[in-house]
């Protein structure tokens, strides 16, 4: 049964509602507002040529086998082509290399990835000649391909878009290297000196050449002779030297020296959780281990361990970590304890980048720590992949390919026969269900380490404080304020949490009403008092910010809503005596800005941290006694059916930065929604009973973990075009669904939430259905040969987490 909801009249935006069921989705067409519980969810290398031919001749009709190479071009038609394999480079063009060849009437020179080389006949086809062939190397593994070739048809996108996201733009580039003439001489020529009768230079750049056996550039040469480059030009006419073309390195990088440390003793919890972990590898079989542990737990060091063993093995071992977790702290952990570590993050130079690819394919490189892309690290020897946080959004790439490094992780995982290790406090609840289904293997680590006990979690009635008047001159609440000075008092440090940037988020006129919105989003500017601007957070637009009204020329213009400026403010004026430092993407710009606030703040030099949810996660400061939550209802109630699962995640994480030390410490949480389900289980770090609550709900209305998602988003200048693109698309798909009977529904065309961003109109379409290979191929035919205005594009989300 297909149902179709669509809004074909009104343009105005239909968001999702976050009412009684807790941020669960009712569609609002009109004024009617609709649940749907409509389907039933019961279980269930710069591009230089290497090497060059002349194009050769079309072909005629041959049964002879010919090798042929599938050739996926980097930016076309998204589909293989088939080339002739010229003599000369049949050693060199193999799967994972980039070639040039001729395409098209015209026969421009296009760049592609060789995908498959073979023997075969080429019949009555007239195929044309690969040119030329651009790396010196595979850049890609069989497995690797295989796995690109999975995303792509999983996600719904080109090949080719994952293949240039799966090899870095600095290896494509060759980036930190040069190309250079390499010279080398034969044994024989060396043997035979003594016939030759050279002058004594070129007899001193041979030997010199023969010394250090390795190839060396002209340059290079000149210097171990102590000549010209004429004796070396002379060699080069006679043939005596023997001269290619390469690429080497401008300077080079030096690894981190390690400094060991000894293993940790294991309590019981992280003893059976590394046991589990270490049957899977010596069983040498894939399995999915989901490591449910308390914050502060010992996580990573049951991470570490289970490395050493891979290591032990001759393997490496992949470990993830959300971009905002890869702290110069969790770096350093691993750097200690291990001694040849990659760290991949987008903060590298390309030089870096290409230096760490090298080694990790070279396999000098044990252990890859790093963001989401590391997934597709290049280790030759892979033997472990770790999954940190593995509950994190940051894990879904939000451009193409929109892929999830949970769901890759596990195919990758999979398809190499290695185990997969999830990590987290407050698992996702599409890992929690499967591994209550028995799909993964579920360890529980419910105690901290030393048995040190959770700390206390206390809500603050903010609904109270305003009737009270105790939030009349801030943010901070009197039993907040209460807190920090208690604390800080008997030496203690402080950490509070607000996951809003800015000084003010909302800039209105009282005499008109008027809101200084973007231009390009329609969106609120947010004020920020540091730059004394009016910033848009998702296009970053930046006017001035207006001392009267725009519309009207009032010039009491009023400046409300809170930021983390505004936050830092309000501490440094009640705390004057008290060292506060603010961390969030504003502040954290300049290199090495992160790693020197963490650690004036472990030095004790900074009393108070406050900041975004860059300080949620990935720190353990044992002199925390108070944790903070100035406002944990930011997200609650945004039009996303994960909002609470959100919330509940950053309050629980939060909590976990404090009582890590032998003072203790507690945590409290300022809300205007104490009651909430999300907030009353994290006050009782209770990941249980949340799940419990919230995973009927997702049942009954089949989303996930039950059902299985696709969002489309149509985008354009012209709102008109996007609103009849997006139902001519919506329809389609229908068509689709009902032509190979599957069982869906269709929620939209709607404006998204964000109606409008970057000057471009949005309308989303919603799919949803208990048969996730049913969908993707519905969709797959309904776009495939879908050609929608030039005012229009559009792009397909499988399994979204960013519903706005």
């Amino acid at each position: 049964m297909v149902m179709t909801i669509q809004n074909r009249s009104s343009s105005k935006n239909l968001p999702l509602l976050a009412g009684g069921l807790f941020g669960y989705a009712a569609w609002a067409i009109g004024s009617v507002f609709f649940l749907i519980p409509s389907v039933s969810c019961l279980t269930v290398a710069p591009q230089r040529q290497l090497f060059d031919t002349s194009p050769e001749p079309w072909e005629t009709d041959d049964q002879t086998a010919q090798r042929v190479a599938s050739v996926v071009l980097s930016a076309g038609p998204d589909r293989e082509f088939d080339y002739l394999v010229p003599e000369r480079l049949r050693e060199s063009v193999e799967p994972g290399r980039r070639v040039q060849m001729p395409f098209g009437a015209g026969n421009r020179l296009a760049t592609g990835y060789c995908v498959r080389a073979e023997d075969r006949p080429v019949g009555a086809r007239r195929l044309k000649s690969i040119q030329s062939v651009i790396d010196a190397r595979s850049l890609l593994s069989p497995a690797m391909l295989r796995l690109t070739r999975w995303i792509a048809d999983y996600y719904l996108c080109d090949w080719a878009t994952v293949l240039d996201a799966v090899t870095p733009a600095a290896v494509r580039v060759g980036a930190g290297t040069r190309r250079t003439t390499l010279l080398s001489v034969d044994r024989e020529t060396i043997h035979r000196l003594g016939e030759l009768k050279l002058p004594p230079k070129q007899v001193e750049v041979l030997k010199a050449l023969a010394a250090t056996g390795q190839p060396m550039s002209p340059g290079e040469l000149a210097r171990a002779a102590r000549c010209t480059s004429a004796p070396i030009a002379s060699l080069r006419r006679k043939g005596l030297l023997r001269s290619r073309t390469a690429r080497i390195a401008t300077g080079q990088l030096s690894a981190v020296p390690p400094v060991h440390e000894k293993h940790l003793v294991l309590n019981p919890d992280q003893q059976r959780a590394l046991q589990t972990i270490l049957a899977a590898l010596n069983a040498s079989r894939h399995q999915t281990v989901l490591i449910h542990g308390a914050t502060g737990s010992g996580k990573t060091e049951v991470y570490i361990q289970a490395i050493q063993e891979v290591i032990h093995f001759g393997r490496q071992a992949i470990v993830l970590v959300p971009e905002i977790s890869l702290t110069p702290q969790t770096v350093d952990r691993f750097r200690r304890r291990f001694g040849a570590v990659a760290v991949l993050h987008s903060h590298l130079s390309d030089a870096e980048r290409h230096w760490h690819w090298q080694r990790i394919a070279e396999g000098a490189v044990s252990v890859v720590v790093g963001a989401r892309s590391a997934i597709f690290a290049p280790t030759p020897h892979l033997g472990l992949i770790v999954l940190d946080e593995e509950h994190e959004a940051s894990f879904k790439q939000d451009n193409p390919p929109r892929y999830h490094a949970r769901d890759v992780a596990l195919a990758r995982a999979r398809a190499e026969g290695v185990p997969l290790v999830l990590g987290s406090a407050t698992p996702s609840l599409e890992s929690w269900q499967r591994a209550q289904a028995g799909e993964f293997a579920l360890v529980e680590m419910p105690r901290r380490v030393l048995d040190r006990p959770l700390p206390a979690v206390g809500t603050i009635d903010l609904r109270n404080q305003r009737r009270a008047g105790g939030l009349s001159s801030g943010a901070i609440s009197r039993p907040m304020l209460s807190a920090m000075s208690e604390a800080l008092q008997d030496g203690g440090q402080v950490i509070l949490l607000l996951n809003r940037r800015g000084f003010s988020t909302h800039i209105q006129c009282p005499a008109c009403g008027h809101v200084v919105v973007c231009p390009e989003c329609d969106i609120a500017l947010t004020h920020h008092r540091t730059e004394d601007v009016a910033l848009c957070h998702r296009c970053s637009f930046t006017m001035p910010a207006p001392t009267a009204c725009p519309a009207c020329g009032f010039v009491g213009i009023r400046y409300s809503g809170l930021g983390t400026q505004r936050l830092e403010a309000e501490v440094r004026a009640r705390f004057p005596d008290r060292v506060t430092l603010r961390m969030d993407t504003d502040t954290m710009k300049a290199h090495g800005s992160h790693e020197r606030a963490l650690s004036a703040f472990r030095a004790g030099k900074v009393q108070i941290l406050l900041g975004t949810q860059m300080i949620a996660k990935g720190l353990d400061f044992p002199n925390v006694t108070l944790v903070g939550v100035i406002n944990a209802d930011t997200a609650l109630h945004l039009p996303d059916f994960r909002a609470a699962e959100r919330t509940f995640q950053l309050v629980t994480q939060v909590a976990g930065r404090t009582g890590r030390g032998p003072k203790g410490g507690r945590v409290l949480v300022q809300t205007f929604s104490p009651e909430h389900p999300a907030i009353q289980a994290a006050v009782r770090h209770d990941y249980a009973a949340f799940a419990a609550g919230e995973l009927p709900m997702r049942k009954m209305l089949c989303y996930p973990p039950f059902g299985r998602m696709i969002r489309l988003v149509v985008r354009g200048p012209v709102e008109p075009v996007v609103a009849e693109t997006a139902n001519a698309i919506a329809r389609r798909i229908g068509q689709s669904l009902a032509e190979r009977n599957v069982e869906a529904r269709v929620l939209g065309p709607a404006p998204c939430p964000f109606a409008r961003l970057k000057g471009r109109y949005r309308y989303q379409i919603q799919v949803q259905g208990l048969d996730g290979d049913g969908l993707r191929a519905s969709v797959r035919q309904a776009m495939a040969d879908f050609e929608p205005s030039d005012e229009a594009q559009w792009n397909v989300d499988v399994d979204p987490v960013d519903m706005l």
